[in-house]
């Protein structure tokens, strides 16, 4: 088979035709890892927090969940005005709590406090126990819905069927096919945040 004119032009079309698609994909993978890296590399520069903001408080500490006095926080050390001011909150054990306020009124910045990731001005911070938070924009596995709530643990079924109960789970279990073993996430179905 010979090479002439028109095969020539046929080849090129062809080439242009399976290049331009990776190089686009390419020149994307490059600019979303150059973003991914000035993430890291910003979070990586973040000052450490203080070690100090809370006091752990043994197990079984009076049945006291969580505890905080004439606590002062800031976003900001060198502002004059603390973010939240003179806070005062006793939650016990088993106590459910809602945090309530209008848009901009420290809620957020509340729980941030009680995770220990807002520099403490004063004031007192007692947690007994272990914390969890869990955001408005949840971060869900591509897996099956128990591998979900188990992230990583070993099954204790009573323990299960209690988170199933406070996280009002079963009825969402019920119109599912495969029920807890459902699979959800990126390579699943999808559930809504409320």
């Amino acid at each position: 088979m010979s090479l002439n004119q028109g095969r020539s032009y046929l080849h090129l079309q062809h080439s242009e035709y399976f290049n331009n698609p990776s190089t686009v994909f390419l020149t994307s993978m490059i600019a979303q890892t150059k973003v991914s890296l000035d993430r890291i590399t910003s979070f990586l520069h973040l000052d450490d927090l203080q070690s100090d903001v809370i006091e752990r408080l043994p197990k079984g500490s009076f049945g006291i969940a969580i505890e905080i006095e004439d606590e002062n926080f800031s976003w900001d050390l060198s502002s004059p005005n603390p973010t939240l001011k003179d806070i005062n909150l006793r939650v016990c054990r088993g106590m459910r709590v809602a945090v309530c306020g209008t848009v901009g009124s420290g809620k957020s910045s509340l729980l941030s406090c009680m995770m220990g990731e807002v520099p403490k001005i004063s004031g007192i911070l007692k947690l007994c126990g272990t914390k969890a938070y869990v955001a408005q924009s949840p971060w869900i596995q591509s897996g099956k819905m128990a591998e979900n709530i188990l992230f990583g643990k070993e099954m204790d079924r009573e323990r299960y069927e209690r988170v199933l109960d406070a996280c009002y789970l079963k009825k969402d279990l019920e119109v599912l096919s495969f029920g807890d073993q459902t699979v959800i996430g990126e390579w699943g179905i999808n559930l809504s945040g409320g």
